[in-house]
């Protein structure tokens, strides 16, 4: 049985609408493998975080817990802007000459058959599989500098924003999970199969960018994202342990506890991000 983790107070709710007009195309140093690797998981998020609150608003009738309820809207408030500013991200791609929309039919295409052909239980069970993604990759930008370091400002605080908040709602739809009485068995079976799904789909996705951007065949490009995925401040091997640790009966997300990160991040909000016309 899952023991829950101490109630952390309910997600706030920030507008922050971000100026895109003069970021440039490798806006990440000039790392164009890079930049295209952050501008990739972009692309999943409008359709992705209609569909985590789609998921968590389907039970908003049977969760009775009065504070989990204004977490629900608080997430969803939360997903809803970050839906906006990537709406935004995606059509200055689009903009780039990179072609996005296709890649977010796809995407569209995948939840849609998701929603049409699974329970609701699972479709929350696939929310909270990829929220516990988005956490994980999110604690890595709150914690390491250096991960944004180079990037132009306006992205970094986009990425920062969006980083923290993930981390700030990381439990919600797992307590509804909970709440409705969701299997252990169902939360790993789901786990897996999008473990596979999702980074099929990041991987069909970089490589599309990489083929449009004629650097698909680049050693340099490829080794370049390579060192900052698993050997400079990404260090995505590091989350191998916190991934695994979904899969334990009792898991809950707090226990990979960033509030310390939260907070550090919330101190440094007095320089808003700019708010675009």
């Amino acid at each position: 049985m899952t023991t829950l983790a101490p109630r952390r107070e309910p997600p706030e709710v920030r507008d922050f609408r971000f100026d895109l007009s003069d970021v440039p195309k490798y806006w990440h140093g000039g790392r164009r493998a890079v930049s295209l690797f952050l501008d990739n998981l972009s692309v999943f998020f409008p359709a992705g975080e209609r569909f985590f609150m789609a998921s968590v608003k389907a039970y908003r009738n049977q969760v009775k817990d009065e504070q989990l309820k204004r977490e629900m809207e608080a997430f969803c408030a939360q997903e809803g802007h970050h839906s906006r500013e990537h709406v935004r991200y995606n059509k200055m791609l689009a903009d780039h000459g990179y072609p996005v929309v296709a890649m977010e039919q796809r995407v569209e295409r995948l939840l849609r058959h998701v929603t049409q052909h699974t329970s609701r239980q699972w479709q929350l069970a696939v929310t909270c599989a990829l929220e516990h993604f988005t956490a994980l990759l999110a604690s890595l930008v709150l914690k390491d500098p250096r991960i944004m370091e180079g990037a132009h400002p306006t992205m970094a605080e986009l990425w920062r924003w969006h980083a923290a908040e993930e981390n700030e709602h990381k439990a919600v739809a797992f307590d509804v999970y909970l709440a409705i009485g969701g299997s252990w068995l169902t939360r790993c079976l789901v786990m897996m199969l999008t473990t596979v799904t999702f980074w099929g789909r990041v991987f069909g996705h970089q490589v599309r960018l990489m083929h449009s951007e004629k650097i698909l065949f680049s050693v340099r490009e490829w080794f370049d994202l390579a060192r900052f995925l698993f050997f400079e401040p990404g260090r995505l091997p590091a989350l191998l342990g916190p991934y695994l640790s979904y899969y334990r009966p009792g898991f809950h997300p707090w226990e990979h506890d960033t509030y310390a990160l939260l907070e550090q991040w919330k101190a440094g909000l007095g320089a808003r991000p700019a708010r675009s016309e």
